[in-house]
């Protein structure tokens, strides 16, 4: 299917092309699910097939195979892109083109290089061999190092309006829950065909919230089953819940779309110190996997949670996770 969310992009990006106005190095943003991997294949379809097939980024996308074109990402036995796997793509890159065409090379995510990776990638991005084009896909840009940003062409990439992406779900899969998906995901389209398979677990934490809130069950109990869960899933879902308290606190609401916290949780707890248990939630976020006890984290915000983040108002702000990882009960 087309994303069709997408035509902006690739009206702008073909008109480039036939105008001779294309980067040299373009880094692909926006949120994750809107589609970036799929633009990222589908410029470098653009640019090696004398012929492309597809007007738009398509999903399922499809990474051609080509002699001129290589796709490096993290490998599945690691959490980086390692230096060894740049140096590796700039010495094929120096190498002359098969069919004369360029080459494409697309780097994802670009935020899992090591800093000794990125570095290496710097000479290249500003004076890439040959016809070379280089595509970086960003799902975090705040973990790019700036000489990175400053040498690429920035597109960012967005969601499309609810209603729109609602009717492409729907084409895709009728009847389905995709409200609830869409607005678990943060609205980005792609996200919400994973979110869809994750309703029934983001219910089940979000009746775990609603006791432990309102004092009641075990924080450690809750923590041992949410640390058997992806703790990216668990991370990004419990910081879209509390943002979304936050922002109805701000409108002087008692609930927003997609908040399944119950106002008489909230009630119970200063609303000032939301602000401290995001910023520790999304510091954990940006931890590396493995840097950290997850199950030990867990238990650290399910506790303060309990307590009505009492403890969390009294933490420096600079030392709130710090504190909160080091704490068991």
């Amino acid at each position: 299917m087309e994303l069709n969310w997408h035509q902006e992009f690739a009206k702008l990006w073909l008109d480039r092309s036939e105008q001779g106005r294309l980067p040299h190095a373009v880094l692909l943003t926006g949120p994750v699910g809107v589609g970036k991997r799929a633009a990222a294949a589908w410029i470098a379809s653009q640019r090696l097939k004398p012929d492309p097939l597809d007007d738009l980024p398509m999903y399922p996308f499809h990474v051609i195979q080509h002699p001129d074109m290589r796709w490096i990402t993290t490998p599945e036995d690691k959490k980086t892109i390692g230096i060894d796997q740049i140096r590796a793509l700039i010495a094929e890159l120096n190498l002359t083109s098969y069919e004369g065409r360029g080459k494409v090379a697309i780097v994802e995510p670009a935020n899992d290089m090591t800093i000794n990776a990125a570095n290496s990638l710097l000479k290249t991005l500003e004076e890439p061999p040959g016809d070379t084009l280089l595509v970086l896909v960003a799902d975090r840009v705040g973990k790019l190092p700036a000489t990175i940003l400053s040498r690429c062409q920035r597109i960012d990439l967005t969601a499309p309006p609810e209603a729109a992406a609602l009717h492409w779900l729907d084409r895709l899969k009728p009847g389905a829950a995709w409200i609830d998906a869409l607005r678990i995901a943060g609205g980005a389209p792609l996200a919400a065909i994973g979110a869809l398979d994750d309703l029934e677990i983001s219910s089940v934490m979000g009746r775990d919230l609603g006791v432990l809130g309102k004092g009641r069950g075990s924080a450690i109990e809750v923590a041992a089953r949410w640390a058997k869960l992806d703790p990216g899933f668990v991370l990004n879902w419990l910081s879209r819940q509390i943002r979304l308290a936050v922002l109805a606190a701000a409108a002087g609401r008692d609930s927003a779309d997609g908040l399944v916290i119950d106002d008489s949780v909230l009630r119970r707890m200063d609303r000032r110190n939301l602000f401290c248990y995001l910023d520790i939630i999304n510091r954990l976020r940006g931890q590396p996997g493995g840097s950290y006890n997850v199950q030990l984290a867990f238990e650290g915000l399910l506790i303060d949670w309990a307590r009505g983040l009492k403890d969390c108002g009294l933490m420096p702000p600079t030392d709130g996770m710090e504190l909160m990882l080091a704490r068991r009960h």
